[in-house]
């Protein structure tokens, strides 16, 4: 899986722009929580799907940022949490161990 780090809040207008063409993906992480850990590893050995850009938010580094996307997106915050952004919205969002790459592959390819 090629994560792209999520560093500053400027790539938060990127990933909409980018979504009305492919789907984006933000993967909101904390390295302590044994429960992310468990889900990103999953994540990694998952097959991958294409066309769709991998965003990797550390948060215990980049908290601000993961305010920004609650609020962005209207979701609440939450670790481990993944949200799909297509047409610069966010049409799907699970957190813990509900987060499967089967479920958003599927949603990513509902129209």
């Amino acid at each position: 899986m090629n994560w792209i780090p999520l560093i500053n809040k400027e790539q938060l207008s990127e990933i909409v722009e980018k979504s009305s063409i492919v789907p984006q993906v933000i993967f909101k992480h904390s390295s302590r929580c044994g429960t992310s850990s468990m889900v990103l590893s999953r994540l990694e050995r998952s097959e991958t799907p294409e066309k769709i850009d991998f965003y990797f938010l550390d948060l215990l580094s980049y908290r601000n940022i993961s305010a920004e996307i609650a609020e962005k997106f209207h979701v609440y915050h939450e670790s481990p949490q993944i949200l799909l952004i297509k047409n610069g919205e966010c049409t799907y969002d699970e957190s813990h161990m509900g987060i499967s790459m089967d479920e958003l592959t599927e949603e990513a390819a509902k129209n």
